[in-house]
């Protein structure tokens, strides 16, 4: 797979309907809205759409991702306008002006943070009729959706759960909606949630979804939790079904496909952990979390991304919070029937791929994607290795021809549409095994974390200095030699 920056996926307030596959959402006591940070490079990497090389990864091309579809702006998605010609930004949410709106919205908010605290306590006291009590009588869909995510839940290691109601907008349900859903008063609001899973978080996960409220006889109920998405905004894997958790000694895997054998996904991880920790070092928590959708609309959901995004994809790293930042639960999210497909050998090398994303923070450094892919391929092969022919066909191919790379790969060079996105990767990864033959395994690790930690604009110049003691160009030199003689020309 690839990754770019997260200008490639920013969206406008386009509101798409719910297709049926939502589950609602438990919601919990208010929260602090968590500080609010500049993007990094525009949102950092952003998923593209994969061509045919997926299906060649069991011969050596690592199918991996690293998702900034997870980085949709919260305060976008929280103060998006109902109406798709209205910008989003995040100093105009959807509030009252007048004082009397004003007061009025303050009510609202009041009221519905009621129904969500009074959801709360039937979450912790394990209550699912004091849950089912808060659902809307007449929502019969969603009272079958509020006993599923009530399942879910317990069956997940969460240390924490927690919301914040965000904004409302008034004119979002339609006239016909409000009619149908009757009641005395009805509106939708945007709540944020986050959730921290034991064991595996540092910081909880965070995700703003849409809740329909709607008041009758005096009591206010919530009435549904997917009823109007913004495009770029995120499902939680638990609101799409029901889930089925296994857990290993390093991993948890979350699926929503009851025919997977999740234990071999968490014995796989596992394994990926353990082949990562040999290469990065073990300063790191050591944990992954896998996403195992049913189905592909399920696994664009959980990245928000627009339908049929990751058709030729098998698996995602993305960060479930809203900004990028050291720290943020990452998951790995496969596309299951693709990576079914894979096999054994396939399959490893993906999660270990994917897993050395998890282990270097990539959905939050500043390192050029060259080396974040680069050196991802370059775990998952030292793991699981392959023939230079059959890993870097495409390149030599190239290179064959008289096509030697002048330059190491550009960002651009990993977007989807790009027609020499194989050789990419390909070069990617020999330019980080030359750094471990040239200079030793340790040193590209030390490189990649110089880089990495780096606050200066000159980062990667300066680690090519000081750790590799050459300057780029003087590396990109010797790197063509060395591709030119390993395709023998």
């Amino acid at each position: 797979m690839s990754r770019l920056t997260g200008a490639g996926e920013q969206r406008g307030a386009e509101v798409i309907d719910e297709q049926g596959d939502t589950m609602p959402l438990p919601a919990v006591p208010p929260a602090p809205h968590p500080e609010t940070a500049d993007r990094v490079d525009g949102g950092r990497r952003v998923p593209p759409t994969f061509g045919p090389i997926v299906r060649k990864v069991a011969l050596g091309v690592a199918v991996c991702l690293v998702a900034g579809a997870g980085y949709a702006g919260l305060r976008q998605i929280a103060d998006a306008p109902a109406d798709p010609g209205v910008p989003i930004t995040a100093e105009s949410p959807q509030t009252s002006t007048t004082p009397d709106e004003a007061a009025e919205g303050v009510r609202r908010a009041s009221v519905g943070g009621a129904v969500l605290q009074k959801m709360s306590t039937a979450v912790e006291d394990e209550s699912r009729s004091a849950f089912l009590a808060t659902v809307d009588p007449q929502a019969t869909e969603f009272r079958e959706s509020a006993r599923t995510i009530f399942a879910n839940l317990g069956k997940l290691p969460i240390a924490s759960f927690q919301f914040r109601y965000v904004s409302d907008d008034t004119a979002a349900l339609t006239p016909d909606r409000q009619a149908a859903l009757g009641g005395s008063e009805s509106w939708l609001a945007q709540v944020e949630v986050s959730w921290q899973l034991s064991g595996y978080d540092a910081k909880p996960a965070r995700e703003t979804l849409p809740v329909t409220f709607v008041t009758r006889d005096g009591t206010t109920y919530a009435a549904s939790f997917s009823e109007r998405f913004v495009a770029g905004q995120r499902r939680p894997i638990w609101a799409l079904g029901p889930i089925d958790v296994a857990e290993g000694d390093r991993s948890l895997v979350i699926s929503l496909d009851s025919e997977a054998n999740a234990e071999s996904y968490v014995s796989a991880t596992d394994r990926a952990v353990e082949s990562v920790s040999k290469v990065w070092g073990r300063s790191w928590r050591q944990k992954a979390v896998v996403y195992l959708p049913a189905k592909q609309a399920q696994m664009e959901f959980v990245l928000g991304a627009q339908p049929n995004t990751y058709t030729q994809i098998a698996a995602v790293t993305m960060a479930e919070l809203d900004t990028p930042q050291a720290g943020a639960p990452v998951r790995i999210v496969a596309n299951p029937k693709l990576f079914d497909e894979l096999g054994r050998q396939g399959r490893k090398i993906v999660l270990t791929h994917e897993t050395t994303h998890v282990a270097s923070t990539a959905t939050a450094s500043p390192v050029p994607l060259w080396l974040a892919e680069g050196f991802a391929d370059y775990v998952a092969f030292t793991a699981v290795p392959v023939q230079d022919e059959s890993a870097a066909k495409e390149l030599f191919k190239a290179i064959r021809a008289g096509k030697v790379p002048t330059a190491l790969p550009a960002p651009e060079a990993f977007a989807a549409s790009s027609s020499e996105l194989p050789q990419a990767y390909e070069s990617a990864w020999l330019a980080c095994r030359l750094i471990a033959e040239r200079e030793g395994q340790s040193k590209l690790v030390k490189f990649y974390r110089a880089v990495h930690a780096s606050k200066s604009p000159t980062g990667l110049a300066d680690a090519f200095k000081s750790v590799l003691g050459m300057t780029e160009q003087e590396f990109v030199a010797e790197w063509q030699q060395y591709l030119k003689r390993l395709a023998g020309v």
